[in-house]
């Protein structure tokens, strides 16, 4: 066992105490504030994105407020001095926004992108002190993603260009044609037409190198690094810099990406692929084997080993993320040669990250119902807990120590301090206290984590929260949350679209059941979800909802909502016919109404067709055995449907039909409709409108409260 490890856990139980209390110093738990509402919510300051310097002496994080009025949020950037332990301050630089801060090689710059500037994202660079910035880069569109090289002398960024341009300027000269033309029909040959909330208008991300001059700014042409591909990096719709890696020596870029082929929207082979620095060759696919999800390239600090997550089921986009281990070049393959390292492990890892010495890897993950930091033994694989309770949202490390951001159902994000080399166990050190004074007087309800036997008579896990201010001689009703995915967890983490603590402040007991299918209990688990959709997780959530109506009694089983999203919200259209009894009323959020016409008409048809068995066009699938629009004829609970109009996961129409049928039946019912949300409601104001619409049904149908 490295140092590293044993001093992981031995600290392991002073981590666990310290979590149990220092979150949840910000909020009120003494009997008498006020509950928590969405408008608390969504103008509560964002921790994120913690960096600390190359000699451990700082680290730098990002903070995002919103002014709720102009409905609009921005970033900064904020600093503190880990060896002074001083108060954090917020860099000067951020005054025109600031994001994605990344420390220079050698401690002494720090690059961020910002719009300041033209209105387009670029780099800047400036120092610790943060007073002033220099525009690093001048691409001509928005800078997607930055890397530096580890010597200092090299920019990789990422453009959205035209992949069958062999210049940026050629991408620009497209881009102005088109503007000029008067038509607007959009011609298709292949899938994917549109992606999450965008429709598909050519443009692919890009990688290209930029040399650094003495003062750190980019000089030269830009050096196509992915010339003629045809794919994504960044890919789409979410990655960001974990999508690529510059090898420690500088000559190489490796990068995930699968081909936007015929294939593509049907297809989770992502791969690796490595091109030279100097883009004297094409990019060169270095994990052609496995047909399933590569990503996340890493490496050792003295490059001899390079690591990545990689899936082993091709179309499963819910895999097991494993951590494979191999020499950085396979043709010299000695030593390690390439293996999982964490094949005893039966968790799915989020991230890779390197001790300075190279002995061991960091991520998170995961893990019955709380999401962890791990240390791994590289040589022997040994994993070890570095955090108990919580959500750890992210992390840094450092030569000294690790930090990291985490919170919990009744606490937004704090940023920790984790020594990883002292002698002795030492409790994590606590760094911000952000949103200390936003809520005080705030009451936040308190949680509890509870099991029973679930499906086959196999642990199933859940939370209560209770009503914030509870008085045990009371019975309160019950919002009864369903998660969505399906593969996810509604776990010990403050959620800021399914929050909680928005139900417990408005007097309501929250319960919430990771059924059959969720994550962070071990794969098998998680696969048993895939073509059950109506049947193993529905068992789950009637006996935690037996289960916990028994345990806890002030639970009024007659005052009792069910509200759920995505797969909670078809879960939600389920239960209309098949589970009727509980409920007064259902809060459908994006969720399937017609399973078969969610094949056909869904983005991401990898998804439909792993958890259906097939396309809908074949034999022996699930799309008709668990289908909610063939049982309208049995609903009669009043529903509330909330639907974004630019979600293409599931779309419009099927938002649209569930508020259809729900009144062709009579049944009393609600639409709320969001012309420019996606499959999630983001903008402040739309999402405190979408939950006082939301309280107003719970309350109209547990409360007696009229409806308005």
């Amino acid at each position: 066992m490295t140092k590293t490890l044993r001093i992981a856990a031995s600290a392991l139980a002073l981590s666990m105490a310290a979590f149990a209390v220092a979150p949840g110093a910000l909020a009120a738990d003494a009997q008498g504030g006020r509950g928590f509402t969405a408008k608390d919510m969504v103008q509560l300051e964002r921790i994120s994105d913690p960096r600390v310097s190359p000699d451990g002496r700082f680290v730098v994080y990002s903070v995002r407020t919103m002014d709720l009025p102009a409905n609009k949020a921005s970033m900064s950037l904020w600093i503190a001095d880990l060896k002074a332990k001083t108060a954090p301050r917020r860099l000067a630089v951020s005054d025109g926004g600031a994001s994605s801060a990344r420390w220079s090689p050698d401690g002494k710059g720090l690059y961020f992108i910002s719009g300041r500037t033209g209105g387009l994202d670029q780099v800047y660079r400036t120092d610790a002190a943060g007073e002033t910035a220099v525009q690093a880069t001048k691409a001509p569109f928005d800078v997607g993603a930055f890397k530096i090289a580890p010597d200092g002398k090299t920019i990789v960024i990422a453009q959205s260009v035209f992949p069958d341009c062999d210049t940026l300027d050629c991408t620009k000269d497209k881009l102005a044609a088109k503007a000029g033309v008067k038509t607007t029909g959009v011609v298709f040959d292949k899938l994917f037409i549109r992606h999450w909330d965008a429709w598909n208008d050519g443009l692919q991300n890009h990688l290209y190198a930029l040399k650094l001059g003495d003062q750190g700014l980019a000089t030269g042409t830009p050096v196509a690094l992915m010339n003629g591909f045809n794919g994504d990096t960044p890919t789409k719709p979410f990655g960001g810099d974990e999508d690529f890696n510059i090898t420690p020596d500088g000559k190489w870029v490796v990068f995930s990406a699968k081909p936007a082929d015929r294939e593509e929207s049907w297809s989770t082979n992502y791969d690796l692929w490595r091109v030279p620095m100097d883009g004297s060759a094409k990019p060169e696919n270095r994990t052609q084997a496995n047909k399933a999800m590569d990503s996340q390239p890493s490496f050792s600090p003295d490059g001899r080993i390079s690591a990545y997550l990689a899936m082993k089921r091709p179309g499963f986009e819910a895999d097991r993320l494993a951590i494979m281990v191999r020499e950085a070049d396979a043709k010299d393959a000695k030593g390690y040669g390439e293996r999982e390292l964490t094949a005893g492990w039966d968790r799915s890892a989020q991230s890779i990250a390197w001790s300075a010495d190279g002995k061991t890897i960091y991520t998170t993950a995961e893990d019955v119902g709380q999401t962890k930091l791990f240390a791994i033994d590289v040589k022997s694989g040994k994993v070890t807990p570095l955090t108990g309770e919580g959500h750890v949202s992210g992390f840094s490390v450092g030569p000294q120590s690790i930090v990291y951001a985490q919170d919990n159902l009744k606490s937004p994000a704090q940023l920790y301090a984790l020594s990883t080399v002292a002698k002795k166990a030492e409790a994590p050190i606590k760094l911000t206290n952000n949103n200390a004074e936003a809520l005080a007087g705030v009451a936040m309800g308190d949680t509890e984590q509870f099991s029973f036997p679930g499906w086959n008579g196999e642990t199933v896990h859940g939370y209560l929260v209770k009503p914030a201010n509870f008085d045990p001689a009371k019975t309160y009703p019950v919002a009864f949350l369903i998660h969505g995915g399906p593969q996810g967890s509604f776990g010990n983490l403050f959620h800021y679209r399914w929050n909680a603590q928005t139900y417990a402040g408005a007097g309501y007991a929250v319960v919430m059941i990771d059924f059959h299918g969720s994550t962070g209990y071990g794969q098998a688990f998680t696969d048993a979800i895939s073509q059950h959709w109506g049947d193993r997780p529905l068992e789950d959530l009637q006996k935690g909802w037996a289960f916990a109506t028994g345990k806890y009694g002030f639970l009024d089983k007659d005052r009792a909502c069910a509200l759920g999203g995505s797969y909670g919200g078809f879960m939600i259209n389920w239960i209309a016919s098949q589970w009727k009894a509980p409920w007064k009323c259902l809060v459908n959020h994006d969720g399937i109404f017609d399973s078969r016409f969610m094949g056909y008409s869904t983005e991401e048809l990898w998804f439909s067709e792993w958890e259906n068995g097939g396309p809908p066009y074949a034999a022996n699938t699930t799309y008709s055995k668990f289908n909610p629009a063939d049982h309208v004829d049995q609903w009669s609970v009043p529903e509330m449907v909330v639907q974004g109009g630019q979600d293409f996961r599931v779309p419009l129409e099927e938002g649209i039909g569930t508020f259809t049928a729900l009144q062709r039946k009579g049944v009393p019912s609600k639409l709320l409709y969001f012309p420019n949300e996606n499959h999630w409601v983001l903008k402040a104001q739309n999402s405190v409108q979408w939950h006082d619409e939301v309280q107003k049904w719970l309350d109209r149908w547990t409360k007696g409260e009229p409806a308005k």
